[in-house]
């Protein structure tokens, strides 16, 4: 009785904002929190290996079993279909609140808007990331990125489509769309939020180098700007998909073919 009327006591407003920086953090840590640690953990055994970083490789797009195709099929569809699980959580979590991913901006009612907007994103960004990751791996401030290593066979590029879809749908849908949703309503000034933001995309790209954590903390502020200018993360989703898409197939076409694309 005594336990029941302690937390009858507590303020509503007070309960509801303890819950929420709880859910917060659950879905960080089941998705990109996780991945930032992680990138921590790489980017300093990267720092403490012998030799400089950009004579190191950081692989994106690898394969789990080179010579069983099928096998190696199998394990790369599980890892891009578990990655969308915190996607569903958060599409979970907005329907009980009675928002659901229209609240963000992630659905199909500006099918053109998306496009139209993400491909000019995309295009603007794609040429100055791409100047400025070959800066600074020259610099030493970045590994050698590797966008891919999966062995030449049939299912290679759909699969390369596949992962550049997930990885833009996780990230815009939960760094920007959510976690600006649910900062703004947990009182975090709007400077506030677009800094967390950013410095979380920017920390799970940290095992790429200095030169990864600082190009996409600027990319995070212009995707950002941009959401908050169109209220929709789904031309940010198909920009980032266009990115990927380039820079994972782009390589694949490229490397080894190219003198100014750098490979180990």
């Amino acid at each position: 009785m005594e336990a029941g009327r302690v937390a009858d006591s507590f303020p509503q407003e007070a309960v509801s904002r303890r819950i929420l920086r709880s859910e917060v953090l659950l879905v960080l840590a089941l998705s990109l929190g996780a991945s930032a640690v992680s990138s921590l953990i790489s980017f300093v055994g990267s720092l403490t290996k012998p030799g400089g970083l950009k004579d190191q490789a950081a692989t994106l797009n690898g394969s789990y079993a080179p010579d069983r195709p099928w096998l190696d099929l199998s394990w790369q569809m599980f890892g891009i279909a578990t990655a969308l699980v915190p996607v569903a959580l958060v599409a979970h979590l907005l329907i009980r609140e009675g928002a659901g991913l229209r609240s963000i901006g992630f659905d199909r009612t500006k099918p053109s808007f998306d496009l139209g907007r993400g491909t000019l994103v995309a295009a603007g960004i794609g040429s100055a990331g791409l100047a400025f990751y070959l800066v600074a791996r020259a610099t030493g401030f970045n590994l050698t990125v590797v966008p891919e290593s999966l062995p030449d066979v049939w299912w290679k590029f759909p699969v390369l489509i596949l992962s550049a879809i997930q990885n833009s749908v996780v990230e815009e849908v939960i760094v920007v769309g959510y976690l600006l949703r649910r900062l703004g309503q947990l009182g975090w000034t709007p400077m506030a939020a677009l800094v967390a933001s950013s410095v979380l995309r920017g920390s799970y790209h940290l095992y790429q180098g200095i030169g990864g954590f600082i190009g996409n903390v600027v990319m995070g502020v212009v995707f950002v700007l941009l959401y908050r200018r169109w209220g929709r993360v789904g031309p940010l989703v198909v920009a980032h998909a266009l990115l990927d898409i380039g820079a994972f197939v782009g390589y694949a076409l490229l490397a080894g073919r190219v003198d100014w694309l750098p490979t180990p």
